[in-house]
């Protein structure tokens, strides 16, 4: 008997993968798992014992969660990614990291086919497929929602036909939740000009009296919060989300170009990871110099873009990766942020590598490291070809034509 690797999250979708493959196809079907830091052990459980009703011929957790942080979430913080300066990339990124580690699964068991339950509509089928032709090149990979064109009332009766018992119904907002962020979906993200219900969200505002939170990096990782160390950076994370999320923060709709072609927007909350990525920039603001920052900018931008559509696999991302861990040499230190109802804000940094140091002057004030002859030979030097560009065409009269 064949033996295939399911992407299995108990949901309606990968339960008719799971009974179609097995009954219907003859697979020897071994039910997987990935879990990036969304689900609690009681869920996992749960969802282990609807997989063994099924039938399937084994289920398989793969916590990930520490491999998650260390190859993408880490340099999601060193590059500041936000998609369109607005979207920290919860759920692309984490779905990069998961079909990785089933492609590698796959492999450790000697399967010949692998499966998910992607429809033919979004951007996960297009990030699990890459992810799986370029590590299983010899691998089949099945997808029967997308192949059958299934609609949600078949796929129901096909679970009904065969015994299946469990909540058929369609909840008015789909929510994915992880360390990086939870998305919200529902009938407001499917036009332009609606937004979210404060009821949409799942951690509702349960904190009103502002904070202030103190986060200390080290070259860059996140290691201590309100002075408090932790032995992992998924633990300091994991801490900034439950500070701050009560609060209301990080909660905005992204609208962005998916992989297929077409615009979509989806809701969002993700506290912890732009007070994180905010305090992080700040940070760099005070320690990187203007190139520094300039080149690390537009390779985070590219960074993020190709990890949203699947190319994570591509050696440029590595190259990538080095550059930015390189950069963070000299990122440490602590800062304060002030937290409130629907908002934060930046107060403030503490370095011993803060480029504002004071021995060298202060803006606008006063400087201790150049006279003031040496301002004027700088600027004259600074603006000479601009000055030679315009005395040239002027006596030619081709200026302004």
């Amino acid at each position: 008997m064949k033996k295939v690797v399911l992407a299995y999250s108990g949901g309606l979708d990968t339960t008719f993968c799971a009974i179609h493959l097995s009954k219907e196809k003859g697979y020897e079907v071994h039910a997987v798992l990935v879990n990036t830091g969304g689900f609690e052990q009681e869920e996992l459980d749960n969802i282990g014992e609807r997989a063994k009703i099924l039938g399937v011929a084994s289920f398989k957790v793969l916590d990930v969660v520490s491999t998650y942080y260390n190859e993408v979430i880490k340099f999601l913080i060193y590059g500041n990614v936000l998609k369109n300066q607005t979207y920290p990339l919860s759920v692309s990124a984490e779905r990069i990291l998961q079909a990785k580690a089933l492609a590698e699964y796959t492999k450790s068991i000697g399967a010949t086919s692998i499966a998910h339950g992607s429809t033919g509509a979004g951007n996960d089928q297009v990030r699990f497929d890459m992810i799986f032709q370029t590590i299983l090149p010899d691998v089949e990979i099945i997808t029967p929602i997308r192949d059958l064109k299934l609609s949600r009332e078949e796929e129901i009766s096909f679970l009904k036909k065969h015994g299946v018992s469990m909540n058929f119904e369609k909840a008015a907002y789909s929510i994915n939740k992880g360390i990086w962020g939870t998305s919200v979906g529902g009938k407001e993200t499917l036009t332009s000009d609606q937004a979210l219900p404060e009821s949409a969200y799942p951690t509702q505002v349960s904190v009103t009296e502002p904070a202030t939170i103190a986060l200390t990096f080290e070259k860059g990782e996140l290691v201590a919060v309100n002075g408090e160390q932790f032995d992992h950076p998924v633990k300091a994370i994991l801490k900034v989300q439950g500070l701050a999320s009560p609060y209301g923060i990080g909660r905005d709709i992204h609208v962005g170009d998916t992989i297929i072609g077409i615009k979509g927007r989806v809701g969002f909350e993700a506290a912890g990871p732009l007070v994180i990525i905010k305090a992080h920039q700040l940070l760099e603001k005070h320690t990187l110099t203007k190139w520094q920052s300039y080149w690390k900018n537009q390779i985070s931008e590219f960074y993020g873009n190709h990890l949203h559509e699947g190319h994570y696999l591509d050696p440029v991302m590595r190259n990538l990766e080095a550059f930015m861990t390189d950069t963070q040499t000299y990122v440490s230190g602590e800062v304060k942020v002030q937290l409130a109802p629907y908002r934060f804000n930046m107060i403030g940094v503490s370095s011993d590598h803060d480029l504002m140091s004071s021995k060298f002057g202060s803006y606008g004030e006063m400087n201790k490291g150049y006279t003031a002859e040496d301002v004027k030979g700088f600027t004259k030097i600074l603006g000479n070809q601009t000055a030679i560009f315009h005395k040239v065409n002027e006596s030619l009269g081709h200026e302004n034509d």
